[in-house]
């Protein structure tokens, strides 16, 4: 049988060692993990490009520039939309009330939530019924919520008054007095926290060991006394996680206060999230509003380090 040349030339050719034989096995399989990944990921960073880092590059342009009303740049500015709000004392109205707003809800809706997870922690009959109690505030909506408070507040029909003026008090003007306004709003916010609160520090109740708190019992150590020193500091993680989360919610919170008192009275009630919507949606000044939002992220930012160099210390892990 006659060989042809180019069967020759393929027999004699020298044989070239494959591409994939030259990778080392275990770049190839931590490559493909890395490729799987990434994938995985994907659509996630896709979602945080397009609704968290895209506004917030946008952001930071705008609080450099002035805007006309459809939000077009008119302007560069440079760091004039700062100094003007650093000058301002709506500015600093919004800062203050925001901050006794937290002061106000934070530890109020984290005690509270202590309570009522150690009350239903106990084996008790019946404690299912008061679970599903304290949990309801965590499905309502804010602006269900609100609803329900708005008709609560009403200075003549309003229940709180009516109970009230039967224990023999005068009857307050809830939402419209700048004495009580931020108070009520502060109020319901703590309600509106407390289901989630309550759900949080049950788990974190449960999660201790039953045998340390009947090791303290047999070595006598009393109900108080057993909180205090055993199972608050096995809390402390949910404590502190509720803590950061308490204080950047308080600092955005916004829904409440723009059903109840849009801001009033007489900026009682101007949260900074509230401002910043006035700013740039009512009085449609863009650059100032960025620069607002911005600065809320700093402090948002600088308290959350704060908390976490400070706070996190004295945090006890198991």
């Amino acid at each position: 049988m006659a060989i042809t040349r180019q069967e020759v030339n393929l027999q004699s050719a020298p044989q070239r060692p494959a591409i994939k034989e030259h990778i080392p096995a275990s770049f190839r399989r931590r490559w493909k993990d890395h490729v799987l990944g990434y994938f995985f990921l994907a659509p996630s960073l896709v979602l945080f490009g397009i609704f968290l880092f895209y506004p917030l590059v946008q952001s930071v342009y705008l609080s450099f520039h002035l805007t006309d009303p459809r939000g077009r740049i008119a302007a560069f500015v440079g760091l004039d939309n700062y100094s003007h709000l650093l000058s301002s004392s709506v500015f600093w109205n919004s800062l203050k009330v925001t901050v006794y707003y937290a002061l106000y809800t934070v530890p109020a809706g984290i005690m509270i939530g202590i309570v009522t997870a150690g009350l239903v922690h106990t084996k008790l009959r019946g404690m299912r019924l008061f679970q599903f109690l304290f949990s309801v505030p965590v499905a309502m909506s804010v602006s269900t919520s609100s609803v329900i408070w708005m008709i609560l507040f009403h200075p003549t029909m309003g229940m709180l008054n009516y109970f009230l003026n039967k224990l023999g008090f005068s009857s307050v003007q809830w939402l419209t007095d700048d004495a009580w306004a931020l108070v009520s709003i502060a109020i319901m916010t703590v309600w509106m926290n407390s289901g989630l609160h309550f759900i949080i520090l049950l788990s974190g109740l449960q999660s201790i060991p039953e045998d340390i708190i009947e090791s303290a019992k047999i070595d006598g150590s009393g109900p108080v006394r057993t909180f205090i020193r055993i199972v608050l500091p096995l809390l402390s993680p949910t404590i502190f996680f509720l803590i950061v989360l308490s204080v950047m919610s308080a600092f955005q919170s916004f829904g409440q206060i723009h059903i109840l008192t849009k801001g009033g009275p007489a900026g009682a009630t101007d949260v900074f999230v509230y401002s910043i919507y006035r700013e740039a949606f009512m009085n449609y000044q863009f650059g100032t509003g960025s620069a607002l939002s911005l600065v809320l992220f700093a402090i948002i930012l600088l308290l959350t380090a704060i908390q976490f160099l400070f706070l996190e210390k004295k945090v006890h892990y198991q």
